[in-house]
């Protein structure tokens, strides 16, 4: 395990080099875990019953949950964006649990196993994250304001702050995708760093830094984006 981005493969196309790197890889593993989930969810809702029971009982459980979370930091109105940003909680998620697993490493035609780098410890994944939710605070300020009510926003309180509200909707993606990147990188550095030491301070220490810098600070920085998200689009549109 080391904290460096491994280049995979490089494709070239109309004489430009396409670079596949380990973040790129490990996304697609996820998307691919993702969708065959969806589609088992899929085949157990078609024999959906009317009084709920086993998986249903916590699929249900767990859309339930997701829609009262996003009517509590939305509103009523946000309910609609429940399902994509389920979506996005699920696959945060699980691209910042992915330091758990052993896996194959491939650098530069190089083999090795260690554990999985998580993708949300790459600025360009998290960075294409928050921009997701900063062209859909533009878009949908826009629909909900029209062109000259959201390009008037920027005018208030004071014409003169017009430049600091554009620097200010500027930075939100950069300190949204940095927050996420940065605890995830912290917590695979120190991770990387603390399975360089000797073997006999190893033993049964990882299991509690694992808990703490892969599961705790996962699930809560996968928490803090999407709400945050939530909070950006849901400003946007009142």
């Amino acid at each position: 395990m080391d904290i460096g981005i491994h280049h995979v493969a490089t494709i070239k196309l109309f004489g430009l080099e396409i670079w596949i790197t380990e973040s790129m890889v490990n996304v697609w593993l996820i998307g691919i875990v993702l969708i065959a989930v969806a589609l088992g969810i899929r085949r157990v809702l078609k024999k959906a019953q009317s009084i709920p029971s086993g998986v249903q009982n916590v699929i249900e459980w767990i859309v339930e949950m997701l829609d009262n979370f996003t009517v509590s930091t939305m509103g009523e109105k946000g309910r609609k964006f429940s399902s994509f940003y389920g979506c996005m909680f699920v696959f945060i998620l699980f691209s910042n649990l992915l330091g758990l697993l052993i896996g194959p490493q491939f650098n530069n035609g190089t083999f090795s196993v260690g554990f999985l780098r998580p993708p949300t410890a790459d600025a360009a994944v998290t960075f294409a994250l928050a921009l997701i939710t900063f062209f859909m605070v533009q878009g949908f300020g826009i629909k909900a304001k029209g062109v000259g009510k959201w390009a008037k926003g920027f005018t208030e309180p004071l014409w003169p702050m017009t430049p600091l509200n554009i620097i200010g909707e500027l930075a939100n993606p950069v300190s949204l995708s940095f927050r996420l990147f940065g605890n995830i990188l912290g917590g695979t550095i120190i991770m990387t760093l603390y399975y360089n030491l000797p073997w006999f301070a190893l033993l049964g220490v990882p299991a509690a830094l694992h808990g703490y810098f892969d599961v705790f600070a996962g699930v809560l920085q996968a928490f803090i984006f999407v709400m945050l998200s939530m909070t950006f689009v849901s400003s946007a549109i009142e």
